[in-house]
């Protein structure tokens, strides 16, 4: 019998709170971390961002280490989050099977794209040039943790953490890791926000996930680990268990570079492939996070995906990104976090900033924080650049 998969911790960082009760408090309370840029050292301080609301030497205490150049905000981001993932979990990270997949679509470019100039200017090698690469949070994830065993970068655009997840799910599922510290981080950069500017994808108000006059997302920063365990580890020591992974896929509709199809063939494929990894029936799923990021594009294609795949009958569905902002290669691990706050304590998270019904579309987005909401089974949605779209399963 291939083993089952249990969430053991949690960890998170967003503009909506530095952990995970501060992040349960914001979506308790209608809380939005979307607002003026402060640290990101942009031209654009007109458009609203879902910034971390804390210097870089601020993240560094919340970090437990001591301020050193060589560190991104995007490590540092990943740092805490992933940290506070294994404290929850109350596991020993150290050994050969456990292992570290961590996504990052930014990397180190927070710090190189200011660095890079001065680097072409110089012969010296600058310290921040080094830490551009994506692998290069995850090696600091590792080293501060203790984790000696598997590490490997996911960077498959905004579903990358979502994939890191699959990827330790299905690494502890086929025996070679018993225990997989999953999840992503991205901080906010010049570089996605002129370049989502240029896509004129930006909301100047705050993005309005499922509405009517949605008219773009907003770009976030944060991160979120979860802690993966096999059902022989947790027995062995004797773990408290938050939900258990029982359906994933990842599917490409390669229609567009930026755009998922119109009809939803992607999202689509992903819930369905997801609902068949353990031959889950569509009725189980009591929720959909879905990936709701507030563009045109995107909501009318997830949501024409949901109505194919669920008739009518279809889950209650919000998406969480006007708390957060998108967080890019962090969503997915982000959302998953909610996902399993929502299933431990059995409330149903509502999408804020919505007003009218899209007219395409014959269900709407639940706009009430509900308890006691009958929340066991989760599906939560992430669609990324060319057409990577992954969805995941959890369950109470």
């Amino acid at each position: 019998m291939p083993e089952r998969i249990f969430v053991t911790g949690i960890g998170l960082i967003t503009a909506a709170g530095k952990n995970v009760p501060e992040n349960e408090h914001s979506l308790r309370t209608g809380h939005s971390g979307i607002g003026e840029v402060k640290f990101l050292n942009t031209v654009h301080k007109e458009i609203p961002v879902a910034e971390v609301k804390h210097d870089d030497k601020a993240l560094f205490d919340l970090a437990g280490i001591p301020y050193r150049e060589g560190y991104t905000r995007t490590a540092l981001l990943g740092m805490i989050a992933a940290g506070e993932a294994m404290q929850n979990a109350g596991a020993d990270p150290g050994g050969p099977r456990t292992g570290l997949i961590s996504a990052t679509t930014v990397g180190g470019m927070v710090k190189s794209e200011n660095h890079y100039f001065d680097f072409l200017r110089n012969d010296e090698s600058n310290i921040y040039i080094g830490t551009h690469d994506c692998g290069d949070s995850t090696e600091k994830i590792a080293r501060r943790l203790g984790i000696h065993g598997f590490r490997s970068t996911i960077s498959t655009a905004c579903s990358s953490s979502l994939n890191s997840i699959i990827l330790g799910a299905r690494l502890i599922r086929a025996g070679k890791l018993d225990r997989a510290l999953v999840g992503g981080t991205d901080a906010l950069s010049r570089f996605t926000l002129n370049g989502f500017n240029s896509l004129m994808i930006l909301d100047r108000e705050g993005c309005k996930p499922f509405d009517k006059n949605r008219n773009g997302l907003t770009l976030g920063e944060g991160a979120g680990y979860l802690v993966l365990e096999s059902e022989t580890e947790v027995r062995k020591r004797n773990a408290m268990v938050l939900a258990e992974v029982t359906g994933w896929a990842n599917a490409n509709d390669a229609f567009h570079q930026t755009a998922s199809s119109p009809e939803g063939t992607g999202a689509f494929m992903a819930m369905e492939k997801a609902l068949e990894t353990n031959h889950i029936q569509a009725d189980a799923i009591d929720y959909i996070n879905a990936h709701g990021t507030g563009t045109i594009n995107n909501d009318l294609s997830e949501g024409r995906a949901i109505e194919k795949l669920f008739g009518d009958r279809i889950p209650r569905v919000s998406s969480t990104k006007a708390y957060t902002g998108h967080t890019l290669g962090a969503a997915g691990s982000v959302e998953a976090v909610f996902s399993v706050v929502s299933i431990v304590r059995n409330v149903l998270i509502p999408n804020m900033h919505y007003r009218d019904q899209m007219p395409e579309l014959h269900f709407a987005p639940e706009t009430e924080y509900k308890e006691e909401a009958g929340i066991r089974t989760v599906i939560t949605n992430s669609f990324g650049f060319g057409g990577n779209n992954s969805s995941l399963i959890l369950k109470g």
